[in-house]
C-alpha cells in the first residue's frame, strides 16, 4: 500500500457480456443489466488471466484489476462463495519463480489487506487474512447476497514493490443489482460523516472526511491500522482500485484524532467513484460510504454491472 498518501489508480480490465457468456477484455465502462439469476455452476474462471493482454499492451497502467502483475500472481483455492454462511476463503501469492511467496512486509500493521466488494460496489469488506507456513492465506468471508464479487489483495512482498492484485468470485443465487446516487454525507451506526473536496483527474486533490455523532464533532478517533482513517475508492464501471492513507499519523505531534481526517487523492480519470472510509471509535470500526463524481464526470449514473455467467467451478479456483 502507498504510505505516502498518494491515490493510485489500478488497471482497466472489464468483463464483457457477449453471446450468453463472458470474456475478459480491456474496455473501461459499466455493463448494464437487469436483475439476473446465478446458478450454482456460475463460477468465475476466466478472470485469473484478466491482466495478461492489458499489461502487454499497456505496461505502465496501474495495477489492481489484473490477477498477475510484476511477477506476482493471486491464485485463489476456489472462486465460489455461498451466501448466508461463513466461507473460508484461501489464496496464495506466487512469485516470479512460480512458488508461493512467504515473506511480506508489514504495511499499516498488517502483511495482507484484502478488500472484497460486489461488482455493483455493494457489500464492501476490508479484512486481514492469516498466512500459514506454506504461504496460504485464509480469512472467513460472509456475503449476504448473490452476485459477482471482486477480491483485491493489497500487499508488499519483501524485496518487491507494493502491489494490488484482483480476482473475481461468484455467489450463486438471485442477483439484484443496486445503483448509487451521488452522496457526500454518510450515515453509519449513528455517526454522520461528511466528504468535502473535489476529485480532480490527473491532479492531487485535498479531501477531508469529518465525523460527527448526535450533532457533536468526534474528537477522539482511535488509531486503526496505524492511522485515524483508511480510504478505498473504486471507479464505477471497471472497479479500478484506489487506496490512500491520511495525511499525518497518530502520535506524530500534529495530527489530531478528529473530527476531520485529511487525504491527498489523485484519481486517474473523469468518472464516478465509490469511496469507503474505515474509522475506529469507542473500540469499534465503522465504514462510511460515498458516491462522488470527479470533475468532468457525466452526471448520469451508470447502471450496476451484471454478474455474468461463467463456466462451472471444478473446485480448483482460478489459475494464475
Amino acid at each position: 500500500m502507498n504510505t505516502a498518501g498518494k491515490l493510485s489508480a489500478y488497471g482497466a480490465a472489464l468483463a464483457l457480456v457477449a453471446g450468453g457468456g463472458w470474456a475478459i477484455g480491456t474496455a473501461v465502462g459499466p455493463v448494464t443489466s437487469e436483475a439476473g439469476t446465478l446458478g450454482a455452476e456460475d463460477a468465475a474462471h476466466g478472470d485469473s488471466h484478466s491482466g495478461t493482454v492489458a499489461e502487454a499492451t499497456q505496461p505502465d497502467q496501474p495495477a489492481g484489476l489484473a490477477s498477475s502483475r510484476g511477477g506476482y500472481t493471486l491464485t485463489p483455492t476456489r472462486t465460489t462463495l455461498t451466501t448466508g454462511t461463513t466461507n473460508e476463503f484461501s489464496f496464495r501469492i506466487t512469485g516470479p519463480d512460480g512458488s508461493a511467496v512467504t515473506a511480506f512486509d508489514v504495511e499499516h500493521d498488517k502483511r495482507m489487506h484484502l478488500i472484497v466488494v460486489r461488482r455493483d460496489t455493494a457489500g464492501f469488506q476490508h479484512v486481514h487474512p492469516e498466512m500459514t507456513a506454506d504461504g496460504t492465506w485464509t480469512v472467513p468471508l460472509n456475503v449476504a447476497d448473490a452476485g459477482s464479487y471482486r477480491a483485491f489483495a493489497d500487499f508488499k512482498a519483501t524485496g518487491g514493490e507494493a502491489t494490488t492484485l484482483g480476482v473475481d468470485l461468484v455467489a450463486a443465487g438471485d442477483f439484484r443489482p443496486v445503483s448509487h446516487e451521488p452522496s457526500r454525507v454518510a450515515e453509519v451506526d449513528g455517526y454522520q460523516v461528511r466528504f468535502d473536496g473535489q476529485l480532480m483527474p490527473g491532479q492531487t486533490s485535498k479531501v477531508t472526511l469529518t465525523v460527527t455523532k448526535d450533532g457533536r464533532e468526534v474528537t477522539d478517533l482511535q488509531p486503526y491500522l496505524a492511522a485515524y482513517g483508511h480510504l478505498v475508492a473504486l471507479r464505477e464501471g471497471d472497479l479500478a482500485y484506489l487506496h490512500v492513507h491520511p495525511d499525518g499519523s497518530p502520535g506524530d505531534g500534529t495530527t489530531k484524532p478528529g473530527p476531520s481526517v485529511t487525504f491527498y487523492a489523485e484519481v486517474p480519470s473523469a468518472g464516478i467513484y465509490r469511496l469507503f472510509l474505515d474509522f475506529q471509535h469507542e473500540g469499534k470500526v465503522h465504514t462510511a460510504e460515498f458516491t462522488v463524481p470527479s470533475q468532468g464526470a457525466p452526471l448520469a449514473q451508470a447502471q450496476p454491472p451484471m454478474s455474468p455467467p461463467a463456466p462451472a467451478d471444478d473446485g480448483h479456483g482460478g489459475h494464475g
